[in-house]
């Protein structure tokens, strides 16, 4: 099991690297997170929703990924509300208090049955812990780390963050705040992030391993090189999107911004930079708008009405490309109705009416779905009548076609509503679509970025090389590289030839 001294320390990756390592030497390996709060989600095979942390992992391991991966999943909403994702399905919009006290037993209950389940069918484990374990506020009420690691009787590896400062007291207090029983678990150290000279870390870490007694295995140098998905939105705040001046797309960083993971593919694109525009910031000189998905549309609507963007866009619409997806679809249209008040307390609202369609959130159950299309060729689109597009679907709004004309026709999914047989809208240079993962799909990706290329007067590439996929696979492969040569693995092999 990897735990961290601290949210965003290196677990994923650091779980993501050791399934590839182990999977590359034979084993049939898996990872494993019982409890993520995350917003960048993923519908896997099954129709179940599971954080994007675990897709990348069970990428890296060579599997396919299952709710099993990840039982629980807390996606934050409003006022200290998450909705309950258990076995990749909603169980119900909860508070922090009716969570731990009511509904504790039954997500303990769905992690067991999981973590059962993937025992039976793979060699290797890779437990990932979230936050961290020392948190002596919460110990009783443990859903994600020593708890699963005894119901696992894992040993832990704890990885620790240098680059925000600390390191040696953040191992330290872990140590020092943790049960006897807990501490002993600890069989190893992974100091992260590391950008110096190793020498002078060096007196530092003979230091540590006298206080804690447990050896540290290696020293993470940081790498700017690797491009592998964030988990969640905090992560933006340190993610560095390529910045270019030939070619530059702004995307709306919304307040409860989701699934952002849909624009990763655009900063493959060469001559493509990516702007992410805060509210409260400006747009400024951009090619493209990509409004992604959000947890709350019509919260983030009135964000963006609020700041002034929802008349910008409209305006820049007349010249340039705006595309939504999923929430950022919805809101393009020209109203969203919400009687109910499941969406939000504001009920109905106007969208900034760029397509002529109509979301409701009324008597409305949530999609989960993997989803495939043909392209009906509209807008800017033309050239891809006929293409096929994969995607998947997180979304309770449904979409009703006004004048607008689809985007897709839906061949597996649902798309704006049951069995309507179509997906998005496109009227001009502006469309949208409930399909999450549409930039994935290279063919589309390359008609979008070469019109951008061709309206600045940039030769457009084609269908030559899909820079995405390659360089996602080169990152993993870095990742693990990087790992085996910077990480003392004895003790991980040891274990896993005696299990």
């Amino acid at each position: 099991m990897i735990q961290g001294t601290s949210s965003n320390a290196g677990k994923s990756v650091a779980v993501a690297a050791l399934c590839r390592i182990f999977s590359k030497r034979g084993y049939r390996v898996a990872p494993f997170k019982s409890q993520n709060m995350s917003l960048n989600s993923y519908t896997t095979y099954e129709n179940a929703e599971i954080a994007m942390a675990q897709v990348l992992q069970a990428e890296a391991a060579g599997v396919e990924p299952s709710y099993n991966m990840n039982p629980i999943l807390l996606k934050p909403k409003e006022d200290f509300i998450s909705q309950v994702i258990v076995h990749g399905k909603p169980a119900g919009d909860m508070n922090f208090y009716h969570y731990q006290n009511n509904f504790r037993e039954e997500a303990l209950k769905a992690i067991k049955t999981s973590l059962e389940s993937l025992k039976k069918d793979y060699e290797v484990l890779v437990i990932e812990g979230a936050g961290s374990p020392a948190e002596i506020n919460m110990l009783d009420k443990d859903l994600a780390n020593m708890q699963i690691a005894r119901i696992a009787d894992a040993d832990v590896i704890l990885v620790a963050d240098i680059d925000r400062g600390g390191v040696f007291a953040s191992i330290a207090g872990t140590f020092s705040l943790l049960p006897e029983d807990d501490r002993n678990r600890i069989k190893g150290i992974i100091i992260n992030k590391f950008r110096g000279n190793l020498d002078i870390l060096m007196p530092g870490i003979r230091q540590i391993e006298e206080i804690v007694g447990v050896p540290v295995l290696g020293v993470l140098p940081y790498d700017d090189s690797l491009k592998l998905p964030e988990e969640d939105s905090a992560s933006l705040s340190e993610h560095k999107y390529a910045k270019n001046e030939k070619i530059t797309v702004g995307v709306m960083r919304l307040p409860r911004i989701s699934n952002f993971t849909d624009i990763d593919p655009l900063e493959y694109e060469p001559d493509l930079g990516i702007k992410l525009v805060e509210v409260g910031g400006h747009i400024g000189d951009v090619d493209a708008i990509i409004i992604p998905g959000t947890r709350n549309t019509v919260s983030d609507l009135l964000a963006l009405k609020e700041a002034g963007f929802t008349d910008e866009i409209s305006s820049l619409s007349r010249d340039i490309p705006v595309f939504g997806i999923c929430g950022g679809y919805q809101m393009l249209g020209a109203k969203i109705i919400d009687k109910s008040l499941k969406e939000s307390k504001h009920g109905d609202i106007k969208g900034i009416g760029l397509l002529d369609v109509n979301t409701s959130f009324d008597n409305v159950d949530k999609i989960i779905t993997q989803s495939l299309g043909e392209s009906l060729g509209g807008g800017l689109f033309k050239s891809l009548k006929g293409d096929s597009v994969k995607g998947y679907e997180l979304h309770e709004g449904l979409t009703v076609l006004k004048g607008s004309k689809p985007l897709f026709r839906v061949v597996e999914g649902c798309g704006n509503f049951p069995n309507s047989g179509y997906d998005g809208a496109v009227e001009g240079l502006t469309a949208g679509t409930y399909f999450h993962g549409i930039f994935h799909n290279f063919h589309f990706r390359r008609v979008f970025t070469d019109y951008l290329r061709t309206s600045k007067g940039i030769e457009s590439l084609g269908f030559a090389t899909d820079n995405f996929q390659d360089l996602r696979q080169f990152s993993i492969d870095r990742l693990a590289e990087i790992f085996e040569k910077n990480v003392d693995l004895s003790i991980l092999e040891d274990n896993t030839v005696e299990n």
